[in-house]
């Protein structure tokens, strides 16, 4: 790797660390291609990404952003997960962890607040941003809900004597 690629490499790493709401520092030991292309298309799906990077590499990208409380974990092999959702990336990497003993999470950062391993397991037993959305659209929608179904119960009952009232007059006819 040259030092074009490298100051892109950086580039890039700043860019995402700018972007992020959430970064799970993973550890890695012999996974195979299957393995790890299978861990790459769990968090695409959840909109998170994961990256090999180089460790200084990736410590000089922290550098001057909130996740510069990482760099004392990028030791070893190391795979940096990543996602706009705080929940989506530990989400997927603590799932994926219990599937393989060659992956391990490490720990990460939520903005400025570093994580050790049992915050980021805290973290992805949380509700996505998506299911916290859906709540609270149902916490609202609830009440109009209920106000639309009161204020319609007097006109059927009323709707439901008449019928009963034109039923008894035609059997008394």
């Amino acid at each position: 790797m040259d030092r074009d690629q490298k100051s892109q490499a950086v580039a890039e790493l700043n860019r995402n660390f700018n972007e992020v709401g959430v970064v799970v520092i993973t550890r890695n030991h012999g996974m195979t291609v299957a393995q790890s292309t299978a861990l790459r298309t769990k968090m695409r799906e959840a909109g998170a990404t994961y990256k090999v990077s180089k460790n200084r590499l990736a410590k000089i990208a922290a550098q001057g952003t909130d996740y510069a409380g990482v760099a004392d974990m990028l030791t070893g092999p190391v795979g940096i997960a990543s996602s706009i959702d705080p929940v989506a990336a530990a989400k997927v990497a603590v799932d994926f962890a219990k599937t393989t003993d060659k992956f391990e999470i490490v720990g990460g950062s939520m903005g400025a607040n570093v994580l050790d391993v049992a915050g980021v397991q805290a973290l992805a037993t949380l509700p996505s941003l998506d299911e916290l959305r859906a709540k609270i659209v149902g916490l609202i929608v609830a009440p109009a809900t209920k106000l639309a179904t009161i204020t319609q119960a007097p006109a059927a009952q009323i709707a439901r004597v008449l019928a009963a009232y034109a039923d008894k007059d035609k059997e008394a006819a």
